[in-house]
């Protein structure tokens, strides 16, 4: 399973990515908002730090404004991935876009038919919302185990990008599940390595190598 970083802090991306464990990542417009910079400029700098998949978002929500937007973002660099929303105006974007080579993330996908209907557009990825259904009290893993069949049945090529993760186990839980990509916080991919006998572990190791006065 691929692993993207779900932020646009620049400091975040550079220190996570160098570590091997990151593939891609993955923004949003709230993502940049946050960041205080301009839309282009971030993009820009990201994808000269990740040589993977980098997710860009359209603010368009009609087909011709998707398509101009989505092309001006595809022209930035060769790995930036058009983010479009689950909408009919987005599924025509997506086809479109398929058609030209252009690689999409089909976004904000809370239903198996929604991921249907994506994969149908040739969509490069669909992006399942686990958590925010897990808000409305909807387990989010089921939605990635019904795409997971249903794209085995019929042999589709969309990769199923776990979205919205809020924790380790959302991570285990995606990878169980037959999920291609997630994308999470720095901090969630960060700390899938704490586990507490761990630390206990090496607390003990280095307490002893103290006491026998062991140094390499």
């Amino acid at each position: 399973m691929q692993f993207f970083i779900d932020t646009a802090d620049i400091d975040a991306i550079r220190e996570l990515y160098a570590t091997g464990l990151a593939d891609g990542v993955t923004t949003n417009p709230s993502l940049i908002k946050k960041s205080g910079r301009d839309f282009t400029e971030v993009v820009t700098e990201i994808c000269s730090i990740v040589s993977g998949p980098v997710s860009a978002e359209v603010i368009a929500t009609d087909v011709k404004g998707m398509l101009s937007e989505g092309r001006k973002l595809a022209s930035i660099a060769g790995n930036v991935v058009v983010k479009l929303p689950l909408t009919i105006d987005g599924l025509k974007a997506c086809k479109t876009f398929s058609d030209e080579g252009i690689k999409t993330n089909v976004t904000l996908c809370f239903s198996a038919n929604q991921a249907l209907l994506a994969a149908k557009v040739g969509a490069t990825y669909i992006s399942p919302f686990i958590g925010r259904l897990d808000d409305i009290h909807i387990d989010g893993l089921d939605l990635i185990r019904e795409i997971r069949v249903i794209y085995d049945n019929y042999g589709f090529e969309t990769g199923i990008l776990g979205a919205s993760i809020r924790n380790p186990l959302h991570v285990k839980e995606c990878a169980l599940a037959g999920a291609d990509v997630m994308t999470a916080p720095p901090a969630v991919i960060k700390a899938l390595a704490n586990h507490p006998l761990t630390d206990k572990g090496l607390a003990a190791f280095l307490s002893d190598a103290k006491a026998a006065g062991i140094s390499v």
